[in-house]
Protein backbone atom coordinates (compact mmCIF):
# COMPACT_ATOMS: atom_id res chain seq x y z
CA UNK A 1 0.00 0.00 0.00
CA UNK A 2 1.25 3.49 -0.82
CA UNK A 3 2.06 5.70 2.15
CA UNK A 4 -0.83 7.62 3.65
CA UNK A 5 -0.12 11.31 3.14
CA UNK A 6 -1.53 14.74 3.85
CA UNK A 7 -4.94 15.42 2.23
CA UNK A 8 -5.83 11.76 1.76
CA UNK A 9 -9.00 10.61 3.52
CA UNK A 10 -9.31 7.42 5.53
CA UNK A 11 -12.35 5.38 6.51
CA UNK A 12 -12.27 3.49 9.81
CA UNK A 13 -13.95 0.15 10.54
CA UNK A 14 -17.14 1.91 11.64
CA UNK A 15 -17.43 3.95 8.44
CA UNK A 16 -16.23 7.28 9.84
CA UNK A 17 -14.27 9.43 7.40
CA UNK A 18 -11.20 11.46 8.43
CA UNK A 19 -9.10 14.05 6.59
CA UNK A 20 -5.40 13.16 6.88
CA UNK A 21 -3.56 16.14 8.33
CA UNK A 22 -0.02 14.83 8.85
CA UNK A 23 2.85 13.09 7.09
CA UNK A 24 3.96 10.81 9.95
CA UNK A 25 1.45 8.02 9.42
CA UNK A 26 3.61 4.91 9.68
CA UNK A 27 1.79 3.40 12.71
CA UNK A 28 -1.20 5.67 13.31
CA UNK A 29 -2.70 8.03 10.74
CA UNK A 30 -2.76 11.64 11.92
CA UNK A 31 -6.10 13.03 10.85
CA UNK A 32 -9.25 14.95 11.81
CA UNK A 33 -12.73 13.44 11.83
CA UNK A 34 -14.99 14.93 9.14
CA UNK A 35 -17.97 12.65 8.42
CA UNK A 36 -19.86 10.16 10.58
CA UNK A 37 -22.61 7.78 9.39
CA UNK A 38 -25.89 9.14 10.75
CA UNK A 39 -29.45 8.30 9.68
CA UNK A 40 -30.31 11.98 10.12
CA UNK A 41 -27.19 13.30 8.38
CA UNK A 42 -27.48 15.93 5.65
CA UNK A 43 -24.88 14.39 3.30
CA UNK A 44 -25.70 11.29 1.23
CA UNK A 45 -23.20 8.99 -0.51
CA UNK A 46 -23.76 7.36 -3.89
CA UNK A 47 -24.65 4.20 -1.95
CA UNK A 48 -27.41 6.02 -0.10
CA UNK A 49 -25.57 6.18 3.24
CA UNK A 50 -26.25 9.34 5.21
CA UNK A 51 -23.42 11.19 6.96
CA UNK A 52 -23.18 14.08 9.37
CA UNK A 53 -20.34 16.55 8.78
CA UNK A 54 -18.31 17.56 11.83
CA UNK A 55 -16.41 20.83 12.14
CA UNK A 56 -13.15 21.00 14.09
CA UNK A 57 -14.32 21.46 17.68
CA UNK A 58 -17.35 19.13 17.49
CA UNK A 59 -15.09 16.49 15.88
CA UNK A 60 -12.78 16.54 18.89
CA UNK A 61 -15.75 16.35 21.24
CA UNK A 62 -17.07 13.33 19.32
CA UNK A 63 -13.71 11.52 19.40
CA UNK A 64 -13.27 12.27 23.09
CA UNK A 65 -16.68 10.69 23.78
CA UNK A 66 -16.73 7.73 21.38
CA UNK A 67 -13.09 6.94 20.46
CA UNK A 68 -10.91 8.42 23.23
CA UNK A 69 -8.06 6.09 22.26
CA UNK A 70 -7.72 8.14 19.04
CA UNK A 71 -7.39 11.45 20.89
CA UNK A 72 -4.10 13.33 20.47
CA UNK A 73 -2.97 16.69 19.07
CA UNK A 74 -4.87 15.41 16.05
CA UNK A 75 -6.87 12.18 15.84
CA UNK A 76 -4.59 9.14 15.58
CA UNK A 77 -6.18 6.11 13.93
CA UNK A 78 -4.14 2.88 14.12
CA UNK A 79 -3.44 1.38 10.70
CA UNK A 80 -5.24 -1.82 11.69
CA UNK A 81 -8.43 0.21 12.24
CA UNK A 82 -8.35 1.66 8.71
CA UNK A 83 -10.79 0.04 6.30
CA UNK A 84 -10.07 2.20 3.26
CA UNK A 85 -7.77 5.00 2.05
CA UNK A 86 -9.11 7.56 -0.43
CA UNK A 87 -6.34 9.23 -2.42
CA UNK A 88 -7.06 12.43 -4.38
CA UNK A 89 -4.67 11.53 -7.21
CA UNK A 90 -6.23 8.07 -7.66
CA UNK A 91 -9.87 9.20 -7.49
CA UNK A 92 -9.59 12.29 -9.68
CA UNK A 93 -11.04 10.65 -12.81
CA UNK A 94 -14.20 9.72 -10.90
CA UNK A 95 -14.53 13.25 -9.51
CA UNK A 96 -14.03 14.88 -12.92
CA UNK A 97 -16.61 12.56 -14.47
CA UNK A 98 -19.35 14.01 -12.24
CA UNK A 99 -18.13 17.62 -11.83
CA UNK A 100 -17.24 19.70 -14.89
CA UNK A 101 -15.69 22.45 -12.72
CA UNK A 102 -13.04 20.04 -11.48
CA UNK A 103 -12.47 18.91 -15.08
CA UNK A 104 -11.99 22.53 -16.12
CA UNK A 105 -9.56 23.20 -13.27
CA UNK A 106 -7.50 20.13 -14.16
CA UNK A 107 -7.17 21.49 -17.69
CA UNK A 108 -6.14 24.93 -16.41
CA UNK A 109 -3.52 23.53 -14.02
CA UNK A 110 -1.93 21.63 -16.91
CA UNK A 111 0.00 19.10 -14.83
CA UNK A 112 0.57 15.40 -15.45
CA UNK A 113 -1.91 12.71 -14.47
CA UNK A 114 -0.95 11.34 -11.07
CA UNK A 115 0.41 14.68 -9.83
CA UNK A 116 -2.90 16.25 -8.83
CA UNK A 117 -6.29 15.40 -7.41
CA UNK A 118 -9.32 16.69 -5.55
CA UNK A 119 -9.79 16.25 -1.81
CA UNK A 120 -12.51 17.18 0.68
CA UNK A 121 -16.18 16.35 0.24
CA UNK A 122 -15.77 15.75 -3.49
CA UNK A 123 -13.19 13.03 -2.84
CA UNK A 124 -15.61 11.35 -0.43
CA UNK A 125 -18.59 11.72 -2.76
CA UNK A 126 -20.39 13.78 -0.11
CA UNK A 127 -20.47 17.20 -1.74
CA UNK A 128 -23.55 19.41 -1.86
CA UNK A 129 -24.47 22.63 -3.66
CA UNK A 130 -22.57 24.79 -1.15
CA UNK A 131 -19.34 22.74 -1.19
CA UNK A 132 -16.07 24.44 -2.08
CA UNK A 133 -13.53 22.69 -4.32
CA UNK A 134 -10.27 21.56 -2.74
CA UNK A 135 -7.77 20.82 -5.48
CA UNK A 136 -4.40 19.37 -4.48
CA UNK A 137 -1.17 19.21 -6.50
CA UNK A 138 1.90 17.28 -5.39
CA UNK A 139 5.49 18.49 -4.95
CA UNK A 140 7.17 20.57 -7.65
CA UNK A 141 4.12 20.27 -9.91
CA UNK A 142 2.23 22.60 -7.55
CA UNK A 143 4.33 25.54 -8.74
CA UNK A 144 3.56 24.74 -12.38
CA UNK A 145 -0.16 24.60 -11.55
CA UNK A 146 0.15 27.96 -9.79
CA UNK A 147 1.89 29.47 -12.82
CA UNK A 148 -0.79 28.17 -15.17
CA UNK A 149 -3.54 29.43 -12.86
CA UNK A 150 -2.03 32.94 -12.95
CA UNK A 151 -2.02 32.81 -16.75
CA UNK A 152 -5.63 31.59 -16.90
CA UNK A 153 -6.84 34.43 -14.65
CA UNK A 154 -4.97 37.06 -16.67
CA UNK A 155 -6.42 35.62 -19.89
CA UNK A 156 -9.94 35.70 -18.44
CA UNK A 157 -10.42 31.93 -18.57
CA UNK A 158 -11.10 31.78 -14.83
CA UNK A 159 -12.05 34.24 -12.11
CA UNK A 160 -9.89 35.70 -9.39
CA UNK A 161 -11.65 36.13 -6.07
CA UNK A 162 -14.23 38.91 -5.95
CA UNK A 163 -14.13 41.57 -3.23
CA UNK A 164 -17.17 39.92 -1.67
CA UNK A 165 -15.39 36.57 -1.52
CA UNK A 166 -12.24 38.14 -0.02
CA UNK A 167 -14.39 39.61 2.74
CA UNK A 168 -16.02 36.22 3.30
CA UNK A 169 -12.61 34.49 3.56
CA UNK A 170 -11.30 37.16 5.94
CA UNK A 171 -14.35 36.97 8.20
CA UNK A 172 -14.14 33.18 8.27
CA UNK A 173 -10.47 33.14 9.27
CA UNK A 174 -10.58 36.17 11.59
CA UNK A 175 -6.78 36.66 11.46
CA UNK A 176 -4.69 38.87 13.71
CA UNK A 177 -3.91 41.24 10.84
CA UNK A 178 -6.15 43.91 9.32
CA UNK A 179 -8.17 43.31 6.16
CA UNK A 180 -5.94 45.36 3.82
CA UNK A 181 -2.78 43.57 4.99
CA UNK A 182 -4.52 40.20 4.70
CA UNK A 183 -5.65 40.78 1.11
CA UNK A 184 -2.26 42.22 0.10
CA UNK A 185 -0.57 38.98 1.12
CA UNK A 186 -3.30 36.70 -0.20
CA UNK A 187 -3.54 38.17 -3.70
CA UNK A 188 0.05 37.33 -4.57
CA UNK A 189 -0.24 33.71 -3.39
CA UNK A 190 -2.35 32.59 -6.36
CA UNK A 191 -3.60 29.57 -4.47
CA UNK A 192 -7.33 30.19 -4.67
CA UNK A 193 -9.98 31.49 -7.01
CA UNK A 194 -13.56 31.17 -8.24
CA UNK A 195 -14.95 28.91 -10.94
CA UNK A 196 -18.60 29.16 -11.96
CA UNK A 197 -19.21 31.15 -8.76
CA UNK A 198 -17.66 28.41 -6.61
CA UNK A 199 -14.64 29.00 -4.39
CA UNK A 200 -11.64 26.72 -4.89
CA UNK A 201 -8.28 26.18 -3.19
CA UNK A 202 -5.03 25.09 -4.84
CA UNK A 203 -3.43 23.02 -2.06
CA UNK A 204 0.14 21.77 -1.80
CA UNK A 205 1.17 18.28 -0.66
CA UNK A 206 4.65 16.74 -0.78
CA UNK A 207 5.39 14.05 -3.35
CA UNK A 208 6.00 10.47 -2.19
CA UNK A 209 9.76 10.95 -2.61
CA UNK A 210 9.77 13.91 -0.21
CA UNK A 211 7.43 12.87 2.61
CA UNK A 212 10.14 12.86 5.28
CA UNK A 213 12.14 15.92 4.19
CA UNK A 214 11.11 17.84 7.32
CA UNK A 215 9.97 15.90 10.38
CA UNK A 216 7.32 17.86 12.26
CA UNK A 217 7.24 16.97 15.94
CA UNK A 218 6.16 18.94 18.99
CA UNK A 219 8.98 20.41 21.04
CA UNK A 220 9.21 21.80 24.55
CA UNK A 221 7.30 25.08 24.79
CA UNK A 222 9.49 27.96 25.95
CA UNK A 223 7.05 30.87 25.71
CA UNK A 224 5.71 33.47 23.32
CA UNK A 225 7.95 35.63 21.14
CA UNK A 226 7.86 38.14 18.28
CA UNK A 227 10.79 38.17 15.86
CA UNK A 228 11.99 39.83 12.69
CA UNK A 229 14.05 37.63 10.37
CA UNK A 230 15.06 37.10 6.77
CA UNK A 231 13.53 34.08 5.03
CA UNK A 232 16.31 31.83 3.72
CA UNK A 233 14.08 29.04 2.32
CA UNK A 234 10.37 29.21 1.46
CA UNK A 235 10.14 26.05 -0.66
CA UNK A 236 7.69 24.47 1.83
CA UNK A 237 5.78 27.65 2.60
CA UNK A 238 2.58 26.30 1.00
CA UNK A 239 2.81 22.97 2.85
CA UNK A 240 0.85 22.11 5.98
CA UNK A 241 2.33 23.19 8.27
CA UNK A 242 3.97 25.94 6.23
CA UNK A 243 7.72 25.95 6.90
CA UNK A 244 10.00 28.99 6.59
CA UNK A 245 13.70 28.63 7.31
CA UNK A 246 15.01 31.96 8.62
CA UNK A 247 18.25 33.75 9.40
CA UNK A 248 17.87 34.67 13.07
CA UNK A 249 20.22 34.38 16.07
CA UNK A 250 17.79 32.16 18.01
CA UNK A 251 15.05 30.82 15.71
CA UNK A 252 15.89 28.54 12.76
CA UNK A 253 12.37 27.82 11.46
CA UNK A 254 8.99 29.53 11.53
CA UNK A 255 6.04 27.14 11.14
CA UNK A 256 2.40 27.94 10.53
CA UNK A 257 -0.26 25.35 11.30
CA UNK A 258 -2.97 27.68 10.03
CA UNK A 259 -3.63 28.00 6.29
CA UNK A 260 -3.90 31.79 6.73
CA UNK A 261 -0.11 32.17 6.84
CA UNK A 262 0.94 29.62 4.22
CA UNK A 263 2.80 31.22 1.31
CA UNK A 264 2.99 34.42 3.34
CA UNK A 265 6.57 35.37 2.41
CA UNK A 266 9.19 34.71 -0.26
CA UNK A 267 12.85 33.80 0.06
CA UNK A 268 14.91 36.90 0.87
CA UNK A 269 12.03 38.83 2.44
CA UNK A 270 11.99 40.16 6.00
CA UNK A 271 9.12 38.80 8.08
CA UNK A 272 7.66 39.74 11.41
CA UNK A 273 6.26 36.69 13.18
CA UNK A 274 4.59 36.25 16.53
CA UNK A 275 4.06 32.78 17.97
CA UNK A 276 5.21 30.23 20.50
CA UNK A 277 8.86 29.15 20.72
CA UNK A 278 9.54 25.42 20.87
CA UNK A 279 12.86 23.81 21.80
CA UNK A 280 13.93 21.10 19.34
CA UNK A 281 17.36 20.32 20.73
CA UNK A 282 19.82 21.89 18.32
CA UNK A 283 17.11 24.21 16.98
CA UNK A 284 14.34 26.47 18.20
CA UNK A 285 11.18 26.88 16.13
CA UNK A 286 8.60 29.65 16.24
CA UNK A 287 5.15 28.09 15.86
CA UNK A 288 2.07 29.98 14.64
CA UNK A 289 -1.32 28.31 14.95
CA UNK A 290 -0.93 26.77 18.39
CA UNK A 291 -4.70 27.17 18.75
CA UNK A 292 -7.42 26.73 16.13
CA UNK A 293 -7.97 30.50 15.86
CA UNK A 294 -4.25 31.39 16.21
CA UNK A 295 -5.20 34.26 18.47
CA UNK A 296 -2.33 36.70 18.97
CA UNK A 297 -0.18 34.86 16.42
CA UNK A 298 0.69 35.97 12.89
CA UNK A 299 3.24 36.25 10.08
CA UNK A 300 3.58 39.29 7.84
CA UNK A 301 6.10 40.16 5.16
CA UNK A 302 7.51 43.55 6.08
CA UNK A 303 9.19 43.63 2.68
CA UNK A 304 5.85 43.27 0.89
CA UNK A 305 4.13 45.85 3.08
CA UNK A 306 6.91 48.43 2.63
CA UNK A 307 6.69 48.02 -1.15
CA UNK A 308 2.94 48.64 -1.20
CA UNK A 309 2.11 51.11 1.58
Amino acid sequence: MKAIRLRDFIEDKDGRLYAVSAYDNEERAGCVLRYVPDDNGERVSKDGIRYRKYDFEPAFEYIKKYKPEYLDVVHRVPLEDIKKVLKPDEEIENVMARDRRVLKLSDIFGVLKGTYGCTGSLLCGLENDSSDIDMVVYGKFWFLAQKNLIRAVKEGRIQALSDHMWEKVYNKRIPEIDYETFVLHEKRKWNRGEIDNTYFDLLYTRGYDDLNSVKIIKGTVLGKKTIEAEVSDASLSFDSPAVYSVNHPEISKVLSFTHTYSGQALKGEIIEACGVVEDHGDEKWLVIGTTREAKGEYIISKTLIEKNF
